[in-house]
C-alpha cells in the first residue's frame, strides 16, 4: 500500500469534523470536487471505503483508523509548529478529548482552565457516559478520555484519577410527602427518582443494593440530560437521585437537601487513558488531569 499522503489525511479529518465534503472544502479553501477526489484517492489506494456518505459524513471501521492516524499526524505538526514558534504566541494546538458530565460538572473544567487561557490550546470535548467514553478512543474521535475503563484500549496508556462519591438526596419535603425511610429501603422504590438519561444506572444500581428484590423498572423516573439541571432538578423536588458530592455538599449544609441513607456513599472510580504518543501537548494535559484529580477526587477505597 502506498504511503499515506498528509493531504489525504488532513482531508478526511476535515470531512469527519465538518460533517460533509462542501464544508470541508471552505475550511481547506479548496473546491468540493478537490475534496471528493484527495479521498477517492486515499479510498483507492488503501481498498477500502472509508466515509459514510451519509448526514453528517461519519467513518467506516475502516475509516476510523485512518482518522485516528490523521488526528495523530495532525496533533505531531501542530506541537512542532508550537515549539518553532512559540515566541510568536501562535499556533494554538486543538485536543479532542471525552469526559463524563459529572466531572464536567465538577472539576474538569478548573483542572484545564490554565491551558485554556494561554490560548495554546484549544479543546473539542465530547461529553460522554464515564463507561462508553472508551468507544471514542478506539474510533479515533478523541485523543483522550476521562473513563471508568481500567484496561487500556489498544494504543493507549491508563492511570487512575480518584473517585467521585455520590449520595442518594433529596428535598425534606420530597421526603415527607413520599414517606421515605432511611430505615426501610423498600420505601425508596414507591418515589420517583430522577435519572440523567436511558443508560444511568446509578439510581437503580442504589435501589438494588438498598431494596433487594425491588424492581427499578417499575419505579416513576423523570430524566434530566445536563449535569446542572439534573442537580437542579433534585433541589426543586422532582424525585431522588444520587449527586456527586460536589454538587450537593452546599445544600445538604442547607439543609435544602437531606440523605436518603446518612453514611454511605456509591463510588465511581475514574481514569485516565490517552494515546500513548509522546506530545508535549498531551503531556501538558495529562499534568493538568492529575493535578485537579488529586485535589477533587477520593482515593480509592479511602473512607
Amino acid at each position: 500500500m502506498p504511503a499515506f499522503h498528509l493531504e489525504h489525511l488532513q482531508t478526511v479529518l476535515a470531512v469527519v469534523e465538518e460533517g460533509s465534503f462542501d464544508a470541508a472544502a471552505r475550511r481547506l479553501r479548496v473546491t468540493p470536487s478537490a475534496v471528493s477526489q484527495r479521498v477517492k484517492s486515499l479510498e483507492q489506494s488503501s481498498g477500502q471505503i472509508l466515509l459514510q456518505r451519509t448526514t453528517p459524513v461519519a467513518p467506516t471501521e475502516a475509516g476510523s483508523v485512518v482518522l485516528r492516524l490523521a488526528r495523530q499526524v495532525a496533533l505531531l505538526d501542530a506541537d512542532a509548529r508550537s515549539a518553532l514558534h512559540a515566541d510568536q504566541g501562535d499556533g494554538a494546538v486543538a485536543l479532542t478529548i471525552a469526559v463524563n458530565a459529572d466531572s464536567l460538572a465538577t472539576w474538569f473544567l478548573e483542572a484545564v482552565a490554565p491551558l485554556a487561557v494561554t490560548g495554546r490550546v484549544v479543546f473539542d470535548i465530547h461529553r460522554e457516559d464515564q463507561e462508553h467514553t472508551t468507544s471514542l478512543l478506539r474510533s479515533g474521535t478523541v485523543m483522550a478520555a476521562v473513563t471508568s475503563t481500567s484496561g487500556p484500549v489498544q494504543g493507549c496508556s491508563v492511570e487512575p484519577l480518584g473517585a467521585m462519591r455520590y449520595r442518594a438526596v433529596c428535598t425534606p419535603r420530597f421526603q415527607a410527602d413520599n414517606a421515605i425511610e432511611p430505615s426501610d429501603p423498600s420505601s425508596l422504590i414507591r418515589a420517583p427518582r430522577v435519572d440523567f438519561d436511558r443508560r444511568d444506572e446509578l439510581q437503580a444500581d442504589f435501589v438494588r443494593r438498598a431494596a433487594g428484590d425491588a424492581d427499578p423498572a417499575a419505579q416513576a423516573r423523570h430524566f434530566v440530560p445536563t449535569s446542572s439541571d439534573f442537580a437542579r432538578s433534585v433541589v426543586l423536588g422532582f424525585g431522588w437521585a444520587m449527586l456527586p458530592e460536589q454538587q450537593c455538599a452546599a445544600e445538604l449544609a442547607a439543609g435544602r437537601l437531606v440523605e436518603l441513607a446518612p453514611g454511605s456513599f456509591t463510588e465511581v472510580r475514574l481514569f485516565w487513558q490517552r494515546w500513548n504518543l509522546a506530545s508535549a501537548t498531551l503531556d501538558s494535559v495529562t499534568d493538568a488531569v492529575r493535578r485537579g484529580a488529586r485535589a477533587s477526587l477520593h482515593p480509592f477505597g479511602r473512607p
